[in-house]
């Protein structure tokens, strides 16, 4: 089940030798469950910072990340990755190149029976409209398809959360335009609240509920875009 995602104040700093270097400074953003945020902004700026802290990977000088009403981050908490119910998707896509699109998809549903297994893999390759390439190998598959394979793996396993790190750069103009719409509606289609880092306007705007423009480490605007619905 999708829930809602909540930075309050948060920053995070580097230290380096005697000095510290703070990379995000009293970020904040409430992002509604079921809804598509985007934080948009140049290389450096401090977004994919951002991503990695929601994920677990970076911890939090002061302030707080929540998932729901679950504290994952402060200064004095931090859930372990792994517990944090939160998927990723990266921009490498990062499939196993001996494994076949289902047994990619499957990965992380290792601990499932096999019959279960079986039948969520069907369902995640459906969802993203692959149900007949199960048995291909990510070289046989084209990048849009590679990309849907590693979007259905990071689905299966049901995150409250989804995370996605400029996943369109790989991929040609034309491409990833039609990719953006696909992936917005996949994304829906399962009700799942999910995160975008892009430095692509074009893309936050086609993808996304809510745009950020990050600058220089801090939100400058957290925006709902016009004409998009809050989830019944």
């Amino acid at each position: 089940m999708s829930v809602s995602l909540s930075l309050n104040g948060v920053r995070i700093t580097y230290e380096g030798g005697r000095e510290s270097h703070t990379a995000i400074d009293n970020f904040s953003l409430l992002l509604p469950a079921g809804r598509i945020g985007c934080l948009l902004g140049p290389s450096g700026c401090g977004k994919t910072t951002v991503l990695r802290a929601i994920a677990g990977f970076e911890p939090v000088r002061s302030g707080a990340i929540l998932l729901g009403d679950v504290l994952l981050s402060s200064p004095t908490v931090h859930v372990p990755p792994e517990q944090r119910r939160v998927g990723m998707m990266f921009q490498e896509y990062a499939l196993f190149p001996h494994l076949n699109a289902a047994q990619n998809v499957g990965f992380g549903l290792r601990r499932l029976p096999r019959e279960e297994r079986a039948a969520k893999v069907a369902e995640m390759l459906a969802l993203v409209g692959l149900q007949e390439a199960g048995a291909r190998f990510p070289h046989e598959l084209s990048g849009g398809q590679q990309q849907r394979v590693a979007l259905a793996r990071a689905l299966a396993p049901a995150p409250a959360l989804l995370l996605l790190d400029e996943p369109f750069s790989n991929l040609d103009s034309s491409t990833r335009e039609r990719l953006t719409a696909e992936v917005r509606d996949i994304l829906k289609a399962a009700g799942q609240t999910a995160m975008l880092v892009t430095h692509n306007e074009s893309e936050a705007r086609a993808m996304a509920d809510h745009v950020g423009v990050v600058h220089g480490g801090r939100l400058a605007r957290w925006s709902e875009q016009a004409g998009t619905t809050a989830p019944q």
